[in-house]
């Protein structure tokens, strides 16, 4: 009754925002765009042989999402095709290969929905979309940095439900939204998601709730500030519970613009994980990235230390070590 009461509300809201005006003959724009990024990592404090374990051979790495192998890998084929026609329109956005296989859960479906502009500050969106929460994103494009962080591995990919836009002021804006449990394209349990987002010049206040079948609940803000022309600086923090159990942490992106085709950054995260017990697991990573561009080329040297407070890798003996130091060497082509 209480998921019903709540998609009812949020239905209500969107109808009595649109506007009644008369529209000449909607003007029809088709676009299709993407890109194709692959990689090369090596192992700076250890082999880079993959390590037998229990069910398999694994390759070492950070346990964040994407750009897990060594030597020469391939990472993703992302294609997205949109059309729009007057206030409505739609958008179907594949991907394909290893990162998409992680990010999609199946059917190579990143994202998959129609929408509509009710009005000039409200938007209604239908069917499957990447996630609100957090500071990176799937697509390689709309990151600095190539491997990604904790908390963007941690938190939401994306969800499948209906959520309203609203354009409040020039200044602040609003999200809801009604999902399935995150990353679950078909609910099997009957338990639905609930989500809000309240943004302020470019400062955006994030929250998320389920029942814990899939996270529980989770805050999140996300943001970043111009301090000059060519320094830029990100900010993501983030804590989640389930049932006692979780993860938080804090990330900072100071990224600076040495020309039109070289910038240069670091990503400094603290990330923890929380349990009933009381003990925690926490990490420290620091990841130094350029961004080279030659037209629609980027180039991404980067450079990734980890160091967990618990031995969690292997060195170069094969001894349990509590640091991972990687180079990786990443191209990214957009479209």
């Amino acid at each position: 009754m209480k998921k019903l009461l709540s998609l009812t509300l949020l239905l209500t809201s969107i109808v009595l925002s649109a506007q009644d005006t008369e529209e000449a003959t909607p003007e029809k724009t088709f676009t299709l765009s993407g890109s194709v990024d692959a990689y090369y990592q090596t192992n700076l404090t250890s082999t880079d042989q993959a390590i037998f374990g229990d069910d398999n051979d694994a390759f070492q790495s950070f346990g964040t999402s994407f750009a897990n192998e060594t030597g020469f890998a391939l990472g993703m084929a992302n294609i997205i095709a949109s059309y729009e026609s007057g206030k409505v329109g739609a958008v179907a956005d594949l991907a394909f290969g290893p990162k998409g296989d992680d990010a999609t859960g199946g059917y190579n479906i990143n994202q998959l929905y129609a929408y509509w502009n009710v009005s000039e500050g409200t938007t209604l969106t239908m069917g499957r979309f990447n996630t609100y929460l957090g500071y990176e994103v799937i697509s390689p494009t709309g990151n600095f940095n190539y491997s990604t962080s904790y908390l963007f591995s941690s938190g939401p990919f994306s969800h499948v439900g209906i959520k309203a836009d609203f354009t409040l002021s020039d200044d602040f804006s609003l999200m809801l939204a009604v999902m399935n449990p995150t990353d679950v394209n078909n609910n099997l349990t009957g338990d639905y998601g609930f989500g809000a987002q309240l943004g302020y010049a470019g400062q955006y206040l994030n929250f998320y709730y389920d029942s814990g079948v899939v996270l529980g609940y989770e805050i999140d803000y996300t943001g970043g500030f111009d301090v000059s022309d060519s320094f830029f600086l990100g900010i993501n923090a983030a804590y989640n519970d389930n049932d006692g159990s979780g993860f938080y942490g804090a990330a900072l992106y100071p990224q600076y613009g040495i020309n039109e085709a070289l910038s240069i950054g670091v990503r400094g995260e603290y990330y923890g994980l929380h349990y009933e017990t009381g003990d925690d697991d926490t990490v420290l990573g620091a990841t130094l990235s350029a961004n080279y561009k030659v037209d629609n080329l980027t180039i991404i040297p980067e450079v990734r230390l980890d160091s967990w407070n618990e031995d969690t890798y292997f060195n170069n003996d094969l001894e349990p070590t509590k640091s991972l130091g990687v180079f990786t060497l990443a191209a990214i082509y957009a479209f």
